[in-house]
Formats: C-alpha cells, sequence, structure tokens
C-alpha cells in the first residue's frame, strides 16, 4: 500500500479520535445528555455527520470514506473478543441458571423479525414498495447494533438492497437512543408502583455513570497482567488472540462460501466469533487460559466498538434514511412497541424473581446494546444483588452465537429473499411457539404476573 494512503488514513483515525473526546466532553458538560445516558460514540458520530460532506463540508468527503471503510472491519474484532477469556460453562448449568432467560431472549429477538415481516407484508410493501428484505434491518439494528449493521453491508449489496447497511445503521441509532429513553420512562412507573426490589427513587444514578468520567476516589483497574512488560505489552499479547481467532474465523469464511452460491454473502464477523470460542477452547485444553485476562479482552472490544460507532455514524448516507423516511419510521415504532409489550406484559409471566429487573436489561440490550442493558439493571440494581445480572449473562452466552449478531442475524436477510415472507413469518411462528411452549413445559409461564417481592 501506497505510504501516502496510510498517512491519510491515519490522519483520519486522528480526526476520529479527536471526535471522541469532543462527545465525552459533551457528555460531561451537557446535563440533557446526561439524562438520556447518550454514548460518547454516538455524540462523536453526529459531530462528524454534522461537519462532513452532507452537512456543513468542514470534514472532506474523501475523510468520510475512508471511516465508511472501519466499521465493516472493526466488527470482526468485536466479536473474536465476545468469549475470549471467558469460561464457557456447561449446558446444563447454564439452563439452570438461565433458562426463563433463555426463552424470553429468544422469543424477544426473533419476534422482532416476526413483527417487521409481517409489517412489511401487508402495509410498507404494499403501500411504499419496499423489498421483502427491508424486515430484516429491525432486528439487525436493534438486537445486533451498529456493530452488526456494518457488518452487514457486503451482504446487502451482493442482495441487491444496498441501502440496506445505512438503514441498519440508523435503526441501531433509534434503537439505543429509545432503549435509554423508553428504558428509563420504564424504570420510573416500575418504581412508583413497586416492582423494583432495590430502589424506590431512580433519581439516584451515580454521577460518574450520568457524566461519563470518574473521579480519583471511585477509579478502579481495568485489567491484570498477565505477562511481564519487559517480555510483551500485554495488550499486544491478548491482540495475538485476538488476531488468531479472526484468522480462524476467515479460514472457515473461505470454506463455508466454497460450499454453496447462496453462501457466497455470508460475512465474517459471525465466524471470527467462532474462531474465538475455538481459540478459548484450545487455550483452556492447553492451560494457556489462565494468562488470557477477560477484562482486557474486553477493552480491546470497547476500544473497537467505540471506533466502530463513531465512523458508523459519522459515514452514514442520509440521503437512503430520507428515502426511506416514513416505511423506516412506522418500522422503528412497530419495533420499539413489540419489546415495551413483552417488557410489561410477558416479563412478569415467565421470571420467577425479579421480573422487571430481569425484564429491563433485556429491553436494553434487545433494543440497544448489552452495556445499556446493564446500565439500566444498575440503575434499578445497583450492586447487582438480583438474579438478574448472572441469568441474563448465561442467556448471552446461547443468545450471542444466533441472533443480536450471530449466524442468524447474519444469514435471515438471505432467507427471506430465498424463500419469502410468507415462509420466514411461518418459521418465526414456529421457532416463538417453540420457545414459549419449551417455558409451559420448563414450569416457567405463569397465567398471572409474578409477585414482585
Amino acid at each position: 500500500m501506497d505510504a501516502g494512503v496510510l498517512t491519510r488514513f491515519m490522519l483520519d483515525m486522528a480526526i476520529l479520535a479527536s471526535l471522541l473526546l469532543a462527545g465525552i466532553f459533551l457528555r460531561s458538560r451537557v446535563k440533557a445528555l446526561q439524562k438520556i445516558l447518550l454514548p460518547a460514540s454516538l455524540l462523536a458520530g453526529f459531530i462528524g455527520l454534522l461537519m462532513g460532506p452532507q452537512a456543513l463540508g468542514i470534514i472532506p468527503a474523501e475523510t468520510a470514506a475512508s471511516w465508511s471503510a472501519v466499521p465493516g472491519r472493526l466488527i470482526s474484532v468485536v466479536f473474536a473478543c465476545m468469549f475470549l477469556g471467558m469460561k464457557v460453562p456447561g449446558p446444563g448449568t447454564i439452563w439452570r441458571e438461565a433458562g426463563p432467560q433463555i426463552c424470553y431472549g429468544f422469543f424477544a429477538g426473533v419476534g422482532q423479525y416476526f413483527i417487521a415481516i409481517l409489517l412489511t407484508m401487508t402495509v410498507l410493501g404494499p403501500l411504499f414498495g419496499v423489498p421483502d428484505i427491508f424486515a430484516s434491518i429491525l432486528e439487525i439494528g436493534f438486537s445486533g447494533g451498529h456493530g452488526t449493521a456494518s457488518g452487514m453491508a457486503e451482504l446487502f449489496r451482493n442482495l441487491g438492497f444496498p441501502d440496506g447497511a445505512d438503514l441498519g445503521l440508523m435503526s441501531a441509532t433509534v434503537g439505543i437512543v429509545c432503549s435509554v429513553v423508553f428504558g428509563m420512562i420504564l424504570i420510573n412507573i416500575a418504581a412508583r408502583r413497586g416492582h423494583t426490589l432495590k430502589i424506590d427513587n431512580p433519581d439516584s444514578i451515580p454521577q460518574e455513570i450520568l457524566g461519563g468520567v470518574i473521579e480519583a476516589e471511585h477509579r478502579r483497574p481495568y485489567g491484570t497482567y498477565t505477562v511481564s512488560r519487559n517480555a510483551i505489552d500485554p495488550i499486544a499479547f491478548h491482540g495475538g488472540f485476538v488476531a488468531a481467532a479472526i484468522l480462524l474465523g476467515w479460514l472457515m469464511h473461505r470454506g463455508v462460501t466454497s460450499l454453496h452460491p447462496a453462501l457466497v454473502t455470508m460475512p465474517l464477523f459471525p465466524l471470527a466469533m467462532i474462531g474465538g470460542i475455538l481459540v478459548q477452547l484450545a487455550s483452556a485444553g492447553t492451560g494457556v487460559s489462565k494468562y488470557l485476562d477477560r477484562q482486557t479482552f474486553e477493552r480491546i472490544e470497547g476500544v473497537s466498538l467505540d471506533f466502530l460507532v463513531a465512523s458508523a455514524i459519522a459515514s452514514l448516507n442520509l440521503q437512503v434514511v430520507l428515502k426511506f423516511a416514513v416505511p423506516f419510521a412506522l418500522l422503528m415504532t412497530a419495533g420499539i412497541a413489540w419489546m415495551l409489550f413483552i417488557t410489561w406484559f410477558l416479563a412478569p409471566r415467565i421470571f420467577p424473581d425479579a421480573w422487571f429487573e430481569r425484564g429491563i436489561v433485556e429491553f436494553g440490550m434487545q433494543t440497544g446494546v448489552t452495556a445499556v442493558g446493564l446500565v439500566l439493571l444498575r440503575v434499578v440494581d445497583p450492586d447487582f444483588e438480583t438474579e438478574a445480572a448472572p441469568s441474563f449473562g448465561f442467556k448471552q452466552i446461547v443468545y450471542e452465537p444466533l441472533l443480536g449478531g450471530g449466524l442468524v442475524t447474519s444469514v435471515a436477510p438471505i432467507l427471506i429473499m430465498r424463500f419469502g415472507s410468507a415462509a420466514s413469518l411461518g418459521m418465526c411462528a414456529a421457532v416463538m411457539a417453540a420457545f414459549m411452549a419449551l417455558a409451559f413445559l420448563s414450569g416457567f409461564f405463569r397465567r398471572r404476573p409474578g409477585r414482585c417481592r
């Protein structure tokens, strides 16, 4: 690669990093932004979009084009880190600790496809002429998030719907804002009605969560040295395992895409996640896993995700969003209505205890990202004293490889295009019915809401 191109890319990333600093500065100073807990990466993206060629024109088009290539690469880093440094429990332990959460989570996630396909079939397609694949952007943006939407860009192009990538990113943006706004509304209502176990006043959120900066007395270390810096820096050491996971994913990707023409559009990032699982299992089998620090992998994942979200929003094509404004707004409204409905009416009937705490963490994750779900949970369960946090964590081990950016998410647009809306709707209904039947047979489901205390 030409040295000038590398220098240009380095400068583009420096500008993006500066926007992240501007984002955290705004978050720490503006009370309105603190109230909705808007991440600095989203703020950085909005600033970049405002300053970019589609608005003020301060940032050149070449820089925005450079940013547009970043998310599709960083998403593989994010997914490769997902299970590295984590001890994967056995199936029995997972089901025992998180059976109701698993049934609820899959019902919610597959339900996003069901609602979107039904709406597209009956309203959006006939009235606005959107293709069947339009329905997939709800789950990709809500349950998947910005990283998943970015990773699906090439797939949408290959399927003849290139606008899907920008719509997915906008869906993720709407989802993360709504997850916080509606999440806080739900928390206020639940606290006043006595549905929360640990708080009576939802206004007592710590300032470090609101402002985003931590004062000296509340700071804590975020990783453990497992190797000597005289030999190799710990970040570089852990980065090598991330790279190995991505390389394994790439090799699997080459193998999978050669099996059948329909699989050529398969994205890399879910296979990078499987590569991470294989690297973790190999590390555990050889005794190397004792040198892997989960918190360090989370920092690598977090840095990648911050740059991913900022670059994705800053390079968003606003013309595409305006083109589909009305059907997109209707789809987003339906998605939020679905999540509000199951949080308030299904959660108390399926969770054996702490139903609101379990439901609100799921609401945050299914509309925004896992971090938002945990922030909402911390508001109602500050010290994670209920069973919500461990149950949610065990559920994610099963959920993430499939939905929310996993294998099902990555092939869903292909299935919708191949089999059509009617067949896809039937498949979604069958999966949802299966999980509800499993919950009923396992003794989880109740006709009347359970008691919160």
